[in-house]
């Protein structure tokens, strides 16, 4: 894990002066504190299943397959699968249902959602798409007010932030050419837990408890609250016989008996007659259809890593920031030392930038992302970063002089999401991120189910202070930019891992973070995972509080980082295919479990 200084400053890219700066800032970070070089250690729980508190976790190992979730109610119900024959995706499936009633701040069927999958058979990497699309009628002004963009959350809790939800067709697109078990027997775990009733969580009673605008919406308040207006208690059972029904038609009937029919004009009444309208209408539900796209890959090492394209820009994002340190010595580095923090935060605001300039639904806005990831640029965005200065607000490339037609994107993205990763004995691997966007979506509840505010992924203003046009603004029937990072990484053409996490933008960081520590630092999945966050979003770096990074704030200022210990509550979820079998993570600092047989 540790490397002379002087080895450090060779393998640093050749620029006069920087092999001695960056072996003065070894010595610095010496003198400072021991913590530079210090490993990742566990902390204690300091916030129960929320904020940056940890409940230990294992690592999970398995022979046969393996499901890692964000419950383990869903966990459970994805090996039920597997153990009756179904596939990786009849797992996953099957999983998202139960997170949808169980996790209902975080995904559903009121959602959207990305996925890649590898079909052994076949070697085959495939991507789909479950991403909302705006309505027919939406327009680039939809949240503006005399020019200006509104405040966030006047966007979010309102009709006009919920956009045409993806899931259920995106799910059913993924079993019609990867399931195996009948499509009916998937809902089976969701459907007998919704009649039967689950506990509430700790995670799920927290977030209750902190959400104000979630009360105030008549028919969410009468499902999540007491009569006294308190949160349900932990531990107190809770059933769902309205989101049941539906569950039940869609397994009988498809994805039509949601898109169509009573379901459907239940969705756009409760959009219609929010106190702030929205215009989703029964032809945007009807005319809904997932996609499949083209895999996005990059070399990386002896690995490949591979994710869902644009306009998801989670996977691009990370294989930016991967890409980039590859031109640096990061790898030699003690995961939590001053150098790996300040390292890692540069490169992520630089693909931050570029991502604020390029990344959208790329059936309206050309996205050039095979320049973005082609390895003469990024060696040349490596080359802006100091080894003893902090860059500040990085500027956005120009890898195909595009940047004179494009406008920066302010678009804040909020973290509630899920993940899930699936691998069948067959070692066909599912990787699925799914959500609704902010903590309960847009508070519209309907049919036993939240709405999403996934419209608000869109860049709030459709032109920058410039006047020119932003890549992610809102138009008809288009898809918004996402964070979402369901990735795989291959090895000889097949997978050795399935890696993803919820958490707005930060998923990028998180994604990163975990991919850096067990293909560079030689940790398990389960080590890497609980690393302590930090990164950039090419404004702040950011340092998850109550951890070991804290001690490294007085020098990331010293060179001039703007530093906030934050709350990063990620929600990691991985599993590492060896040839010894299944090695799975879950994040500490959630409700996660991995487990197989």
């Amino acid at each position: 894990m540790k490397m002379s200084m002087h080895r450090i400053a060779r393998m640093w890219p050749a620029r006069a002066g920087w092999r001695r700066r960056f072996s003065a800032l070894m010595l610095t970070c010496a003198a400072l504190t021991s913590a530079c070089t210090a490993l990742p250690q566990a902390k204690e729980d300091v916030h129960p299943e929320g904020g940056s508190g940890f409940t230990e976790r294992k690592l999970a190992f398995a022979q046969q397959y393996m499901v890692s979730t964000a419950n383990p109610l869903a966990t459970q119900a994805g090996l039920r699968m597997l153990s009756a024959g179904g596939s990786a995706t009849d797992a996953a499936i099957a999983a998202q249902l139960v997170l949808a009633l169980v996790e209902p701040q975080s995904s559903g069927i009121g959602g959207g959602a990305f996925a890649i999958s590898f079909d052994a058979g076949n070697n085959r990497l495939r991507s789909w798409d479950g991403r909302e699309t705006a309505p027919a009628a939406a327009r680039g002004d939809r949240f503006m007010k005399a020019g200006k963009a509104i405040p966030f959350w006047d966007a979010v809790n309102s009709g006009r932030s919920v956009g045409t939800p993806g899931l259920f067709s995106m799910l059913w697109l993924m079993h019609g050419e990867q399931g195996r078990l009948p499509w009916e027997r998937l809902f089976e775990p969701a459907v007998s837990i919704a009649e039967k009733g689950f506990a509430v969580s700790p995670r799920l009673h927290t977030l209750l408890e902190g959400n104000q605008d979630l009360r105030r919406q008549p028919a969410a308040a009468a499902y999540f609250y007491e009569e006294t207006g308190k949160a349900l208690p932990v531990g107190r059972v809770v059933r769902n016989l309205p989101f049941a029904q539906v569950l039940r038609a869609v397994a009988k009937e498809g994805p039509s008996a949601f898109y169509e029919g009573p379901v459907a004009k239940s969705i756009a009444a409760a959009v219609a007659s929010h106190p702030v309208p929205g215009d989703l209408s029964l032809d945007d539900l009807r005319n809904y259809r997932a996609k499949e796209r083209d895999t996005l890959c990059m070399p990386y090492k002896v690995y490949t890593l591979c994710g869902v394209p644009p306009p998801s820009a989670g996977p691009l994002a990370v294989m930016q920031i991967l890409g980039i340190l590859s031109h640096t010595p990061i790898a030699g580095l003690a995961p939590d030392s001053l150098a790996a923090v300040h390292l890692f935060s540069e490169a992520g605001k630089l693909a931050f930038a570029d991502r604020d300039f390029y990344a959208a639904d790329p059936d309206f806005q050309d996205v050039p992302a095979k320049a973005m990831l082609d390895p003469a640029y990024l060696k040349l965005r490596a080359a802006l970063i100091s080894p003893d200065h902090s860059l500040g607000k990085a500027p956005p490339g120009d890898p195909a002089a595009m940047l004179a037609r494009r406008g920066r994107d302010n678009a804040p993205e909020r973290p509630s999401t899920t993940h899930i990763v699936a691998v069948d004995g067959d070692r066909n691997v599912v990787s699925m991120t799914s959500s609704i966007e902010s903590a309960f979506g847009s508070k519209i509840f309907v049919n036993g189910f939240l709405l999403n505010n996934q419209l608000t992924d869109f860049s709030l203003s459709d032109v920058d202070a410039q006047g020119t046009p932003v890549a992610n603004r809102v138009e008809p029937r288009k898809r918004p930019r996402s964070s979402m990072a369901p990735m795989l990484v291959l090895q000889d053409g097949r997978p050795v891992m399935a890696i993803g996490s919820p958490g707005g933008s930060s998923i990028i960081n998180y994604v990163a973070k975990t991919l850096l520590g067990t293909l560079d630092w030689g940790l398990d999945i389960q080590q890497a995972i609980n690393l302590p966050n930090r990164g950039s979003r090419n404004s702040f770096t950011e340092l998850e509080k109550n951890t070991s990074l804290g001690s490294l704030a007085p020098a990331l200022r010293e060179m001039g980082h703007e530093v906030r210990e934050i709350e990063f509550p990620s929600g990691l979820q991985g599993v590492v295919i060896t040839k010894h079998g299944l090695q799975g993570g879950a994040d500490p600092r959630r409700e996660g479990l991995a487990a197989g047989r």
